[in-house]
């Protein structure tokens, strides 16, 4: 796929590049996965196959930096500073975004907030958030309990696979004894609650 330009000044060959030189190849190959899937959900489901994998290539940027630099912007930047009882699971898509935005010059707000949520979700995603939350779950790398499942339901309703991933994300940080992120609980009470008293 060219890109046309509107986006990003980069080509999607120096793109990859770029976003290689930040990460390890096992991540790079998830990564690579995760745009693969995104462009193939985009075309399915009618959003820009450019932004999705625009979003998809840099949506863990930031996956692999130190805690430090997090914890130095999350400071600096003016987030919540309740941001810092957290870690990288959640500042990697949160501050990421912004790394994404300053080091990359990727400026489009769409493909930022998909960025931002692909991991959190949120009650309010735009068909790209939807796409990009679930390709990062989905992607052929994957292998856990439940993942062909996920990936049969994303062929036929991205809502439901939103749902699914969700209520599947949150068990696991369960039985892990993990603290939740607000917003991971605001996108559990909207997707799959909320659609669930919808259907009653």
């Amino acid at each position: 796929m060219d890109f046309s330009g509107k986006y990003t000044s980069f080509k999607r060959e120096e793109l990859m590049q770029e976003v290689q030189m930040h990460m390890s190849e096992r991540r790079f190959q998830h990564v690579l996965g995760v745009e693969e899937t995104a462009v193939a959900l985009a075309a399915k489901y009618g959003a820009s196959e450019e932004k999705a994998s625009i979003a998809a290539l840099t949506h863990d940027y930031a996956k692999e930096r130190p805690n430090e630099e997090f914890e130095m912007i999350i400071q600096r930047d003016g987030y919540d500073q309740e941001l810092l009882n957290y870690g990288n699971a959640i500042w990697h898509g949160l501050v990421g975004a912004s790394m994404v935005q300053r080091e990359l010059g990727i400026k489009d707000e769409e493909i930022i907030e998909a960025i931002r949520l692909h991991t959190t979700g949120a009650a309010k995603m735009s068909l790209l958030d939807k796409i990009i939350y679930v390709a990062d779950y989905i992607e052929p790398g994957r292998n856990f309990p439940g993942v062909k499942e996920a990936r049969e339901l994303a062929l036929v309703d991205l809502d439901e696979a939103v749902a699914y991933e969700t209520k599947h994300t949150l068990l696991h940080l369960i039985e892990q004894e993990q603290k939740i992120y607000p917003k991971t609980i605001e996108t559990y009470n909207y997707w799959v609650v909320g659609k669930a008293e919808q259907s009653v």
